[in-house]
């Protein structure tokens, strides 16, 4: 797909690894529409790049079939989806407090997991209207898995869970919408430098640098957005989970 004529949805598009995506690609050339909960970041970082923004939240059947169909009216169409809207939720299963409260697994379930794959449905129901490519392509799908989808550690489970359901729907999605030339395709980031590690401070960060091979240190915004870039405009990646984590095996 040629990102100049992109037409994407980037979902926690207003800050993070999605606000990375949004201006990364805004700057090749696409158009993007930036899903977000948060009204005032999205409505700022829409007014600032030139974006659109839609108030959403994603685990809501009827908030993001609105915001899909807003983001349709104002692009002309809808051909990419990156999906970086997430949580994290740490606890252990049993603590001294007791059992991983249900409420924050299942929230967690549904913002990560639940969120990911109804931006995907609805999203894809709009791609199939494209006229599709010389490769036959009409849209794409990237999801955002992590690490911890495979080397989940203690108090991840709710965290890891979601990531995982993600890795391991790339595939079945991929052949349900094949046919419709619409591919879909996950990133695993690693440890990644947004606001909220860098609100840690230097010395925290230092020591979860410790585990990436090389280069050591933490990925940063642009690293994912510009993967996400490069999967949108390949046409032969479809159905894989790439780690994007400089080596980084967490123990």
């Amino acid at each position: 797909m040629d990102i100049t004529s992109a037409k994407a949805i980037v979902t926690g598009g207003a800050s993070g690894l999605g606000g990375a995506t949004a201006r990364y690609l805004l700057s090749k050339g696409a158009q993007v529409t930036i899903f977000d909960r948060d009204a005032d970041k999205g409505e700022a970082m829409a007014k600032e790049t030139g974006a659109h923004f839609a108030e959403v939240d994603v685990s809501d059947e009827a908030s993001t079939a609105k915001a899909v169909a807003a983001a349709k009216s104002a692009m002309g169409g809808i051909t990419a989806v990156v999906n970086c809207a997430g949580i994290v939720t740490g606890a252990s299963t049993l603590g001294k407090k007791g059992p991983f409260p249900l409420a924050d697994f299942q929230r967690t379930i549904d913002i990560n997991l639940v969120g990911s794959f109804n931006v995907a449905r609805l999203a894809a129901e709009v791609m199939a209207e494209n006229e599709p490519n010389a490769d036959g392509e009409r849209g794409v799908i990237v999801n955002t898995a992590s690490v911890a989808a495979f080397d989940g550690q203690r108090g991840q489970a709710a965290y890891a869970a979601s990531k995982a359901g993600i890795a391991g729907m790339s595939l079945p999605m991929a052949r349900d919408l094949a046919r419709t030339g619409i591919r879909v395709m996950a990133i695993a980031p690693g440890i990644f430098l947004t606001p909220m590690l860098e609100s840690l401070g230097e010395d925290m960060i230092t020591e979860l640098s410790k585990d990436v091979l090389h280069p050591k240190r933490l990925g940063s915004g642009e690293e994912y957005a510009r993967l996400a870039e490069f999967i949108i405009s390949h046409p032969y990646l479809n159905a894989e989970v790439i780690r994007l984590d400089g080596g980084l095996r967490m123990q």
